[in-house]
């Protein structure tokens, strides 16, 4: 038992890692941005412009990929899906509807109200937290799928040749066609 919770936790850990990578690298080039304006003396222009908004924009399109992910990972998850429809909806009405108003309404005028350097760093945290969540759901509703593969079936743990890999589906091979005419 503590070599397979061992192991849930190194999951649980990789995961992570693997979603604040995500998250570092969208947020990158607007930390290159932002410094270039602190060396110019600008760093409070950061927070007057758009270039928040776009990188929560970009975490909540990704974070709503992910959530559709974790609904279609599944189709016996008939209790979640309502969970999932609402995180889609709620990345949508919290963090993407604000974000493309606020850089609509950031390029096109030139008088900002103050609150914009308040309410865009805001809408950067909520976004990244939407996006670990959604990643966490996704992660934790394939998990639990590729678990029920394996409740199901543990006659397939063999193939041919000997053991087979536990919790490794099989697939079939790409089949890829033969290139025809040459140039």
């Amino acid at each position: 038992m503590s070599e397979q919770s061992s192991q849930s936790e190194q999951q649980s850990l990789s995961m992570m890692y693997g979603t604040y990578a995500d998250v570092l690298f969208v947020l990158f080039p607007f930390l290159v941005i932002s410094m270039q304006r602190l060396w110019d003396g600008q760093l409070y222009e950061t927070l007057m412009r758009a270039d928040l908004s776009i990188a929560a924009a970009i975490l909540a399109g990704l974070a709503i990929g992910k959530f559709v992910l974790g609904l279609v990972t599944n189709r016996d998850l008939g209790r979640y899906k309502e969970r999932i429809v609402f995180f889609i909806a709620l990345t949508l009405f919290v963090v993407l509807g604000p974000a493309i108003i606020l850089m609509l309404s950031i390029t096109s005028s030139s008088e900002l109200p103050g609150f914009i350097a308040f309410v865009q760093p805001v809408l950067l945290i909520i976004a990244i937290s939407l996006y670990t969540t959604a990643v966490s759901i996704s992660n934790i509703l394939t998990r639990s799928d590729e678990a029920a593969v394996k409740a199901s079936s543990p006659d397939q743990m063999y193939d041919e040749t000997g053991p087979a890999e536990t919790g490794a589906q099989q697939h079939e091979p790409l089949a890829i066609p033969p290139r025809t005419g040459s140039k």
